[in-house]
């Protein structure tokens, strides 16, 4: 399987997670979901990429995710 396809299914089941987690008002449960699925896929593509050497990155050297700034407006948005 390529890389992409498997991370596009890594990304669709912690969509799907993280929509039942904000469904349930679970805010912290999808925040955490959303950091799970950076590190599952930084950890993926450095495996697949024989980069293993270059991790852990700190989370302050990356740029968010999609899925973490979803969550991260839905945090604020639910503190307003």
């Amino acid at each position: 399987m390529r890389l992409i396809d498997e991370l596009n299914e890594l990304h669709d089941l912690y969509l799907r997670q993280i929509d039942a987690a904000v469904a349930a008002d679970d805010v912290a449960l999808a925040e955490r979901l959303a950091q799970a699925y950076e590190d599952d896929a930084v950890q993926l593509m450095a495996e697949r990429e024989g980069l293993t050497s270059m991790l852990p990155l700190t989370p302050q050297s990356r740029p968010a995710s999609a899925l973490r700034r979803m969550v991260d407006r839905l945090r604020s948005r639910v503190a307003a």
